[in-house]
């Protein structure tokens, strides 16, 4: 479960995100809806620690990632918004590299990795550098990196953003069977329909401030309407 309280993140003058606060609940996929610069990424980035907030606290399955840096990160996964990372080395190479830094052993890796890489379409290629696959391949292996852990928390940025419809497909069903263990995913997401199809629960945020919070049916009572694309672009003050 991921706590937020009173978050806000200021650069300068600029105040970024300002005093949100909700909950990604456990047995939930929480849907982080926002325009681009609305403050998502920037709000991640708090729940994982690359940021420090300005103020406010951020609790990870009960611990304060603020306090407890180390035993916070263990709880979760992340994929940021660009897959461009580590790019001369091999995909295998990179995952490896998550799974000691994560400790998991060389036994049970092998299984997992096989596993995920073949769901998500790229096991043939794991051999191959970084630098040489597609975006969608990157993110690929980003995602499997993330997840080789088993962690209860996924946090992901745009994670369907260049995945062939395929991965796409696998990686929401494994978004289903990972809350449907009890576990909490939260993700970001410009795809509306996806949102609507695939949440229990929706954030919706408009330059920094949060317009909505809670479930999806709780949201189109709210607004009288089972339309989440024209709720969303209503409560942005564009009128369809």
């Amino acid at each position: 479960m991921v706590e937020v309280t009173n978050l806000t993140k200021s650069f300068g003058e600029k105040i970024v995100v300002n005093d949100t606060t909700w909950t990604a609940k456990d047995g939930n996929i929480t849907g982080f809806i926002g325009h681009n610069g609305a403050g998502k990424t920037t709000t991640l980035k708090m729940l994982t620690g690359a940021l420090k907030p300005t103020k406010g606290t951020v609790k990870l399955n009960g611990i304060d990632i603020t306090k407890n840096h180390l035993e916070a990160k263990k709880q979760f996964g992340y994929v940021s918004d660009s897959p461009d990372h580590f790019l001369r080395l091999k995909g295998i190479e990179y995952i490896n590299l998550m799974a000691d830094i994560y400790e998991v052993p060389t036994e049970e890796r092998v299984e997992k990795i096989k596993n995920i890489s073949t769901r998500l379409g790229i096991y043939d290629a794991l051999d191959n550098t970084i630098l040489s696959y597609s975006h969608g391949m990157r993110q690929k292996v980003m995602i499997i990196g993330a997840l080789i852990h088993e962690p209860s928390i996924w946090i992901l940025d745009e994670p369907l953003l260049g995945l062939d419809p395929q991965s796409s497909y696998e990686l929401k069903q494994m978004m289903k069977e990972h809350v449907s263990k009890g576990n909490s995913v939260i993700f970001s997401t410009h795809i509306l329909e996806v949102a609507d199809k695939l949440c229990d629960e929706v954030l919706i945020i408009k330059k920094g401030e949060m317009q909505f919070a809670g479930g999806v049916e709780e949201l189109k009572a709210k607004y009288e309407s089972d339309d989440l694309e024209k709720i969303f672009l209503n409560l942005n003050g564009i009128e369809v």
